[in-house]
């Protein structure tokens, strides 16, 4: 045999194992298909108004393109042939480059997308032509939307946001074909990669009985009471609604006003209990405080009749007794955390309405109270969305966790919906061990009433902050709040704008007030340890009133967490100095250790 058979021979004989492998790998997709048909079957049927918004958003924003194009025809023509010479003169670019005997790309005016990372994006001719023609589409499209002005602010929001869900849908690196990362990746794998991809998606609709909500932290790094919410402490008291967590002290004298904490039933409280050196809760007690967490049940469909009302009776309300009745103080000081902290409001209102002086001072994070600005997630709160929710809560009795945790990834939907679905489905990786995404990804149901109730009464209509909020027998108002406030908010919070938090405290009744401002979001701006030294925060000396761009614009920057300035606060209000509360003083026995089991149980098991 000559050298050239024997070269030809090697070379068949190596290609043989890698076609052998990806036809393997392609054999085992054609069988995980038949996996992945039977996990959509498993879906079950929700109302539509979950879906998606109405018809009528898109209608509106038809009929006002239509009314530009009667009003205004330059204007629409002046888009149009903006959009088409762009699309001309890149085409024409990219045939004269690939005619002058180049492999090579034309210049790219566009500003850097991470998305588009992969150096290939801007060598290759075809991905680059894909990338920007995707960029002058997009922005067309988004100019497009930006021009309606004859939408009134709100609905043209609206129509902005899900226009803006498209344009992220169709970006090129979401498609297999047309991301250079999973084709290499698939490449180099000999098809592995899609196998694992394949199973990873599969995974996904089954744990989500057959709707799809991408993992975003490996489900299996993480055991809550094991990796995550270690603080020492016991379960020491437990009803329908909740479980009442008390932690062990860490100093031999505290203060003599023990504190509360009410997390939103939303998610769970252990995102303040994350790890020992990020934890809120170590830190609250190492401050010296005799500190108590509310840990709220998972409710599922024997739940459906309990309403707002029942969280305060049965939840705050109780919560703060059993605080007095286990230390024996007259006061306690309370902590409400986003809509917690909404509801904390309002039952403060109720116990002035009763003449009830239990709670001696407030502390609200990330709340909202006055809903007339609703902020970012004003696209969710039109009647197509919460009309869905009272038709699917009525027929099942509550709200599933999927679709709230399907709505705020969508807020953020590069990074919590597309880019972790192409790391998982198409380059076939498992979800990184990320203690912060466990949490976001461990939500609770919300019981059918309850849920109404809220979006009705306090998001739609405002009545807390219009002062005819009817609770528990009562008619509130924001002005009903009179215990001293700290309030604090985050700049960048989709959830709980700044400023909107900021009006509902300028309009508590408390002569003591004081508003801070955090830098980052909902969560990192709350969970900001003084250790890390990452967040500053915002403070102005002086009444809570006028407008948050005034008060943003007098306000003084401090390097550092709000933290420490809290806790300065706090202890003015919490008495003095005591022995410090061990667990076994209380006289009550131990329902079981620190996290609880509402905070593991499954209600959908």
């Amino acid at each position: 045999m000559t050298t050239k058979e024997n070269d030809t021979a090697n070379e068949s004989g190596a290609e043989e194992p890698k076609l052998g492998k990806l036809n393997e790998n392609i054999a085992k997709m054609e069988a995980l298909s038949q996996r992945l048909v039977a996990a959509l079957a498993t879906r079950e049927d929700h109302d539509d108004g979950l879906q998606g918004p109405s018809q009528d958003v898109f209608v509106k924003a038809a009929t006002a393109y239509m009314a530009e194009m009667i009003a205004n025809p330059a204007k629409i023509v002046e888009h149009q042939v903006s959009y088409w010479g762009k699309t001309l003169k890149h085409v024409v670019e990219a045939n004269q480059v690939l005619a002058s005997g180049q492999i090579a790309t034309p210049s790219d005016p566009h500003d850097p997308d991470r998305r588009f990372k992969n150096p290939i994006w801007n060598t290759h001719p075809y991905f680059n032509f894909l990338k920007q023609q995707y960029q002058i589409s997009s922005a067309a499209i988004t100019d497009a939307v930006q021009g309606l002005d004859t939408l009134d602010t709100h609905d043209k929001k609206r129509v902005e946001f899900f226009a803006s869900q498209i344009v992220d849908l169709m970006a090129p690196t979401n498609f297999l074909s047309s991301n250079p990362d999973a084709l290499e990746r698939a490449v180099e794998t000999e098809g592995q990669s899609l196998v694992d991809g394949m199973e990873n998606l599969i995974s996904d609709l089954e744990r989500n009985q057959g709707d799809l909500l991408v993992t975003l932290s490996d489900p299996e790094a993480f055991v809550v009471g094991k990796d995550l919410a270690t603080s020492e402490g016991e379960v020491v008291f437990r009803n329908r609604m909740f479980e009442l967590i008390q932690y062990a002290p860490k100093t031999e004298k505290v203060h003599r006003t023990p504190l509360i904490v009410f997390p939103p039933w939303i998610n769970k409280f252990y995102v303040m209990d994350l790890k020992p050196k990020s934890s809120l809760i170590n830190w609250i007690v190492e401050q010296g405080y005799t500190l108590f967490v509310v840990s709220w049940v998972n409710p599922d469909a024997s739940y459906a009749d309990v309403s707002l009302d029942t969280y305060v009776e049965e939840g705050f309300l109780t919560a703060i007794e059993e605080v007095k009745a286990i230390t024996g103080e007259k006061q306690v000081n309370a902590v409400g955390y986003c809509i917690a902290g909404t509801t904390l409001s309002a039952t403060l209102a109720l116990m002035h309405k009763r003449g009830d002086k239990s709670v001696r001072s407030s502390t609200f994070f990330t709340t909202m109270t006055d809903f007339q600005d609703q902020g970012e997630m004003a696209i969710f709160l039109d009647n197509d969305f919460v009309d869905g929710i009272e038709r699917e809560t009525k027929e099942k009795g509550f709200l599933h966790a999927f679709f709230m945790s399907r709505t705020f990834s969508y807020m953020r939907a590069n990074d919590l919906v597309y880019q972790p679905a192409v790391r998982s489905y198409m380059m076939g990786q498992r979800p990184p061990a990320f203690d912060l995404l466990h949490w976001n990804g461990d939500n609770t149901n919300l019981p059918g009433k309850m849920v109404v109730q809220y979006l009705r009464d306090l998001c739609q209509d405002n009545h807390l902050a219009k002062g005819c909020m009817s609770l528990c027998g009562e008619t509130l108002s924001l002005k009903d709040v009179k215990t001293p406030t700290f309030a604090v908010a985050c700049e960048t919070d989709h959830i709980a704008a700044w400023k909107s938090s900021f009006q509902g405290v300028s309009q508590f009744g408390s002569r003591d007030k004081t508003f801070v401002l955090s830098e980052s979001g909902h969560i990192a701006g709350v969970i900001n340890p003084p250790s890390k030294k990452k967040y500053g925060h915002y403070t102005k000396e002086g009444a809570v009133k006028g407008s948050p761009d005034g008060w943003i614009e007098a306000a003084t920057f401090n390097e550092g967490s709000w933290w420490p300035r809290w806790s300065e606060w706090l202890s003015k209000r919490s008495g003095a100095k005591i022995a410090a509360r061990r667990l076994s003083d209380s006289g009550r026995p131990s329902l079981g250790p620190a996290p609880g089991t509402y905070v593991t149980a499954d209600p959908n098991a």
